[in-house]
């Protein structure tokens, strides 16, 4: 994205929901509850790392309209999982790397895999 970018630029969010073995029930239960609370598309449950990402998750993604409904949301019953929030903004790299917010413990990515 370039210097001096607005908020304009960003075309959606997608939220990953990250969850190990022991975790994964509450990470589910919170995949349906997002689901009737929000207008989101939630994606699969992805039991192994995928992608850039470091551990089991699944994404939810939504509109910039929703972000200010669902972000505070998730920090306040985020269920102890950690979550990366990032724009949508044609960066893929910056966005998952630089632009992204983290809800619990930051796990970081791997970048190789978005090149």
């Amino acid at each position: 994205m370039a210097t001096g970018a607005g908020p304009a630029a960003i075309r959606g969010y997608h939220a990953h929901v990250n969850f190990g073995p022991e975790s994964r029930a509450a990470a589910v239960e919170l995949r349906d509850e997002i689901a009737s609370r929000f207008e989101v598309v939630v994606g699969r449950v992805w039991d192994e790392p995928v992608g850039p990402h470091l551990a089991p998750m699944y994404q939810v993604a939504f509109e910039p309209d929703e972000f200010a409904r669902i972000v505070p949301w998730l920090m306040l019953n985020h269920r102890g999982l950690s979550i990366m929030i990032h724009p949508e903004s044609g960066d893929v790299v910056a966005d998952h790397r630089d632009n992204a917010l983290w809800i619990g413990e930051r796990l970081g990515v791997k970048v190789e895999a978005l090149v």
